[in-house]
């Protein structure tokens, strides 16, 4: 996909499951509360970041700016808030 637009969308999606994964190893992890606390904001951030993507994923799919012949992006489907999902 030679279109940057969409490559950049894709690092962001990659960067989220980094995050996501980095959230619940650091709280398993952890000693204290307050690194539960900075996990838990990069865990929140992480899916705020992923739902903006996946949107503008979507947009660029609805304009034709995606190309068919492109990496199929995995958007979420859930309705869950983020603490459902971590459950």
């Amino acid at each position: 996909m030679p279109e940057t637009y969409n490559e950049n969308l894709l690092k962001v999606l990659r960067l989220t499951r980094e995050m996501l994964a980095t959230a619940d190893e650091g709280d398993r992890d952890r000693n204290d509360d307050s690194c539960g606390i900075l996990y838990g904001i990069l865990r929140d951030m992480a899916y705020r970041l992923r739902t903006l993507a996946e949107e503008e994923c979507r947009k660029h799919k609805d304009t034709g700016k995606w190309p068919d012949t492109s990496e199929d992006v995995e958007i979420s489907t859930s309705t869950n808030s983020p603490s459902e999902e971590r459950n």
